[in-house]
């Protein structure tokens, strides 16, 4: 099955000049999604990790299946004030703007190894961020795992050049 065939791409989302790569029609197709879903249980294999982390909000759509059946705790990196105890919080730029993502402080510890899952990689912002919230909580990060990779816009490859183990299910141009 091509996961590519179930993506859709809408120009000039959610401002100009910006390529969106819809994975709703992906998930509304349940083979599609159990397909995603068994391509990221198997890529996780590689990586030693004792916990899950997805960044709001699709990524929670895959990493919450993939946390079920890996029997791993989820932890949820959200938009800043989502989160109701104390929490570490890192600030970082978008394509199309600025945005702040927390993870509650008693989430991770010295003793957690993250498996970090997101819907898509652009830039990398978002990702980077999500490294720095699990390390500010004195974790480590395992590895990342995307379901779309927007290569022309290095995202997946500045984590790479930062020491970041990287899986993507599909590769796309951003453009």
């Amino acid at each position: 099955m091509n996961l590519k065939d179930f993506i859709r791409s809408i120009p000039d989302y959610p401002k100009k000049g910006i390529l969106f790569r819809d994975i709703t029609t992906l998930i509304k197709n349940e083979d599609a999604f159990a397909e995603s879903i068994n391509q990221i249980v198997e890529r996780s294999k590689k990586f030693k990790f004792t916990k899950i982390a997805a960044i709001e909000s699709r990524g929670f759509v895959f990493a919450s299946a993939v946390s079920y059946l890996l029997k791993k705790p989820f932890i949820l990196l959200r938009k800043k004030n989502k989160l109701p105890a104390d929490v570490h919080s890192v600030d970082f730029e978008l394509e199309y703007g600025t945005a702040t993502i927390e993870v509650h402080k008693d989430s991770l510890d010295e003793n957690d190894t993250v498996l970090i899952v997101d819907d898509l990689i652009a830039t990398g912002g978002t990702a980077e961020a999500a490294a720095k919230l699990v390390e500010i909580s004195k974790a480590k990060v395992a590895a990342f795992i995307f379901v779309i990779n927007l290569f022309d816009l290095g995202g997946s490859d500045n984590l790479v050049n930062n020491n970041y183990k990287v899986e993507n299910l599909i590769d796309f141009p951003g453009h």
